[in-house]
């Protein structure tokens, strides 16, 4: 296994995890809050959404971020957190994650594994391949809370 395959495979895996996790939640579950000041499965899935399609991809070279819906992100965005109105189904936080993460893999595909060394002037995730792992790192981050709500809904436990 090479480093793309072994990105390919968090990309992937992660996908996976996300649609399960959210696969037997409603509209109005995606709202529920583990525990006061936390934040929903709502914001946090748009968040992926928006951090991948408009943050992530815009430093990898020769990426074609999605277009989000007008608004998408700024409603995703910090600020926004503590807001329990504007926000989408299910059925369309899954389409677009789908559909950025889609943009990220086809990304993937057209990158050398010299690209994967090149810097993308953030600290956080310095290089494409590191940066590509750490999209990864931030979906399992988010879906760790994922987990808690579902846990707080009596949902069965999936991993």
């Amino acid at each position: 296994m090479n480093a793309k395959e072994s990105i390919r495979y968090m990309l992937e895996s992660d996908q996976q995890m996300i649609g399960q996790y959210l696969s037997d939640l409603s509209d109005a579950d995606l709202l529920v809050r583990p525990a006061p000041g936390a934040n929903h499965i709502a914001w946090q899935i748009g968040h992926l959404i928006a951090s991948e399609a408009g943050y992530f991809l815009s430093k990898v070279p020769g990426a074609k971020p999605p277009e989000l819906p007008a608004g998408f992100a700024e409603q995703h965005d910090n600020k926004n957190a503590g807001s329990d109105t504007g926000f989408a189904s299910k059925d369309e936080y899954l389409k677009l994650f789908n559909v950025a993460r889609s943009a990220t893999l086809a990304t993937l595909d057209k990158l050398s594994d010299s690209d994967l060394d090149k810097d993308t002037g953030w600290n956080m995730a310095p290089t494409v391949g590191k940066l590509l792992l750490f999209i990864a790192t931030h979906d399992m981050m988010h879906a760790g809370q994922f987990s808690v709500v579902r846990r707080k809904l009596g949902k069965p436990v999936l991993f």
